[in-house]
């Protein structure tokens, strides 16, 4: 019964808690001490996922405990993991990592699945605390690969949230509401009405930022129709204050105005970013009332708040931040619950403000002021950027690091020989290293993916193109071997934007890089080129044979069925352009050009077709 309880912990939440508190009862009556342990864990989670760390750290100490008197080390790992954690939430980041650290080797041994995870995912919420990103994404992903679909019993989701509330921070918005995207999928048949709200604010973040705030409206009516605790803040964590800017950002001052009454009527304990958006959401409304002079003087009781802000641009709160595997108040926006960082508001609440407080200027004519407001906004960006930079890019410095790890593991080895009486601590220190360098690599393989891949679309990036059309180029050439370059342009897909909105959109695109995918030949490479744009390279294919190949994806692209909220989407089309390099081509801009210009004539052919160019073999 207690294990099933752990099942449920974020599949649904009431359930775990009915089934770990029989589980409870009934080894306390028959003097079972694991089945104890383990229904006190499932305890101590659930209230350090859906109340406050306070609450669960006696029950989780309580648990570990127990777990030592049954002999049972990985539950007792757990335990001490989610005692960490609590330490985190409740604010103690340096001590949460000081405990949660001399455990991760042991932890990686013995805990399996998404128990590695919370682990894992307790050690980078530490890290994303401290605004070190490089250490978060490492282990965020790596308690990802672990904890999948069919292992992770849905901890996999809350995952995918984390990542997604991290890239917020640092302004990549395109790749977070990729990450909610398979979160809220993941939510599908769980019973997690926390998890799917702090996901779904998440998105409305990303929307609103991008300036799709018009989009993220039906996402604020789907996350106000969940269910709630009277005052929103409690198993839903609903943000009424986020909500607020994305309704206001949209023209909708009727519901900005309610959310806003909603936030304001429960301030007490709200951390540095919240009171910061609670005051950008006043602003906004008074903008829109048109008292530009009230709207800066809300901006102006948060300004101490904005002046210092932290150092970290994480969560620090569990996961919650939108990291919500654990969040104290599902507090989605990056805020503390007292990390000791300087007690100001991140740097993305902090751009909010900047500006925010240049447009007010702005419109009230005084325009040296807006301008040093627009540079305070530009400032924080730039080090968001330079954040992002550091934790997703850098990969040259990461791998200078390793090089310097595999000496270093070699020098221990040398000295590990020389003394048997070291041989303990060089083996421990060894251990260590050889860690480090597989979360190194694990974030190598993960920023190399970035680097050459299309997130929405999962196909290669046109800075791959370019990497690879010139060496397959010259092969050709060299070989007198054919290769064909086939651009791909998808019909009408402007109209399916305009009449259905960018997410109908976006949904074509993905789709279609799967048609992609599925449909080519091993040897054959696919692109996104821009926009709806694709290009195939086909090495060692003719451009009759191409073209062909073309026709059949053309066939299974018409017979795609899109079941959308504004109407069904049947009878698709794309037309295409096939060149082989053999046709009198030297550069690849050439081949491009040439696949371009048949593209060209076939949409001007009436479009849903492909042409392909007879050969003229190069001298």
């Amino acid at each position: 019964m207690a294990r099933r309880a752990w099942r449920q912990l974020h599949i649904n939440a009431a359930e775990c808690l009915v089934c770990a508190d029989r589980a409870l009862l009934l080894a306390l009556k028959t003097g079972d001490l694991a089945a104890e342990a383990a229904a006190r864990l499932a305890r101590g989670f659930h209230s350090l996922y859906f109340l406050q760390p306070a609450d669960a750290a006696a029950e989780l100490r309580h648990a570990e405990a127990l777990f030592g008197q049954a002999g049972d080390r990985t539950g007792q790992l757990l335990a001490s993991a989610g005692v960490g954690r609590a330490l985190w939430r409740s604010g103690q980041v340096q001590a949460a990592l000081d405990h949660l650290l001399p455990m991760r080797d042991e932890g990686l041994r013995l805990l399996r699945h998404e128990q590695r995870g919370v682990l894992l995912n307790a050690i980078a919420g530490c890290y994303s605390a401290q605004g070190r990103s490089e250490e978060a994404f490492a282990y965020m992903y790596e308690a990802l690969r672990g904890a999948g679909p069919a292992r992770g019993h849905g901890f996999d989701a809350a995952l995918h949230c984390n990542l997604s509330h991290e890239l917020l921070q640092l302004g990549d918005h395109d790749e977070a509401l990729a990450q909610v995207d398979r979160g809220i999928a993941r939510c599908a048949g769980m019973r997690n009405a926390r998890l799917e709200s702090v996901l779904r604010i998440n998105r409305v973040i990303g929307l609103t930022e991008l300036g799709r705030a018009a989009e993220a409206l039906p996402e604020v009516q789907r996350i106000l129709a969940l269910p709630a605790t009277p005052g929103g803040r409690g198993v839903t964590a609903l943000h009424f204050e986020t909500l607020a800017i994305a309704a206001l950002r949209a023209g909708d001052a009727a519901l900005g105005a309610d959310l806003l009454q909603r936030a304001g009527a429960n301030t007490a304990g709200m951390q540095p970013d919240e009171r910061v958006e609670l005051a950008v959401a006043q602003a906004l409304l008074c903008q829109l009332q048109g008292d530009l002079p009230a709207a800066l003087a809300a901006l102006d009781a948060v300004a101490a708040l904005v002046d210092a802000p932290a150092l970290r641009v994480g969560n620090v709160d569990g996961g919650s931040d939108g990291n919500v595997d654990g969040g104290s108040d599902g507090n989605v926006d990056g805020g503390s619950d007292g990390d000791g960082d300087g007690g100001g508001a991140a740097l993305r609440a902090c751009a909010l403000v900047e500006q925010l407080r240049s447009q007010l200027h702005e419109a009230l004519g005084d325009a040296p002021t807006a301008l040093a407001a627009v540079r305070r906004w530009q400032a924080i960006n730039a080090q968001r950027a330079r954040l992002a930079s550091r934790a997703r890019y850098q990969a040259a410095v990461l791998q200078t690091e390793l090089v310097k790890m595999q000496h270093k593991l070699e020098e221990n080895d040398l000295q590990r020989r020389a003394t048997e009486r070291q041989r303990s601590d060089m083996v421990l220190a060894n251990t260590a290293l050889q860690r480090k360098i597989e979360e190194v690599q694990a974030l190598q393989s993960a920023l190399r993916e970035q680097a050459t891949h299309d997130a929405l679309t999962g196909l290669f990036n046109r800075r791959h193109l370019n990497d690879t059309l010139p060496q397959l180029l010259a092969q050709s050439l060299r070989e007198r071997e054919p290769l064909t370059a086939v651009v791909i342009d998808l019909d009408h897909f402007k109209a399916v934007n305009d009449q259905h909105g960018h997410p109908a959109g976006d949904e074509l695109l993905a789709a279609f890089g799967r048609l992609l995918l599925d449909g080519l030949r091993g040897s054959d490479i696919a692109f996104r080129y821009g926009g709806e744009e694709f290009c195939v390279l086909m090495p060692r294919t003719a451009a009759d044979a191409a073209c062909s190949k073309v026709q059949q994806l053309l066939g299974r692209w018409r017979m795609q069925r899109f079941a959308l909220d504004t109407g069904e989407l049947i009878g698709l089309s794309f037309s295409a352009g096939a060149a082989d390099a053999q046709r009198a081509v030297h550069t690849p801009m050439q081949l491009l050009r040439a696949a371009d210009d048949l593209l060209l004539a076939a949409k001007r052919a009436g479009r849903g077709r492909v042409l392909a160019a007879p050969v003229q073999r190069v001298v």
